[in-house]
């Protein structure tokens, strides 16, 4: 179980899976022409943009758990361009992501991760990792919502995670991820 700093970690995980579920809970209403569609962004299109943040996830990911996958992860930029195959594996990586971090403590936050490069292997701590993760994702999950601006789908709402007052905002996506609020903040309450 997740302790000290490994608690905000762990809140961080959490809210990358509960982002990532909103969002592709509304790009399922997309068609898959839409899915696909050429957009204005740094990645050309949503399934782009998706499957390169599951990529990147993958490689960060694996590093984290003491894997050597490497640039291997990205060898194929769009593993996944149906939305269902996509969606399953981001949400596996998301889960592995959410694990990972429910075991962190402050000695394992600074720990040395090796991540295997082209060239070489880089050694970070295994904070400044997920932290670069984190942003890594909602960077990109940021341009995703803006591309759906210009679908017939309204972008959800994504900040509604961390404030106590918003948990009216989140009880219905909790119950489908089969969360409870008091395992969510779980050494976080109120003192």
């Amino acid at each position: 179980m997740a302790t000290g700093a490994g608690l905000y970690f762990l809140s961080m995980a959490r809210n990358n899976a509960w982002a990532n579920f909103r969002l592709l809970k509304a790009c399922a209403d997309l068609t898959a022409a839409e899915f696909e569609a050429e957009r204005t962004s740094f990645f050309p299109s949503i399934v782009a943009t998706y499957n390169h943040i599951l990529v990147v996830d993958w490689f960060y990911v694996d590093a984290l758990e003491g894997g050597t996958l490497g640039p291997r992860a990205w060898e194929n930029e769009v593993p996944f361009p149906a939305f269902a195959d996509f969606r399953a594996a981001q949400v596996t990586v998301d889960r592995r992501l959410v694990k990972l971090c429910d075991g962190l403590d402050d000695s394992r936050l600074a720990r040395p991760v090796h991540m295997h490069r082209a060239t070489h292997v880089q050694t970070d701590r295994a904070d400044r990792i997920l932290l670069h993760l984190f942003e890594h994702q909602i960077h990109h999950r940021g341009q995703i919502h803006a591309m759906m601006a210009g679908t017939p789908v309204p972008p959800p709402q994504l900040d509604e995670f961390f404030c106590d007052g918003d948990k009216k905002f989140r009880v219905e996506d909790f119950a489908e991820l089969g969360w409870r609020e008091e395992e969510v903040w779980r050494g976080m309450e109120r003192r």
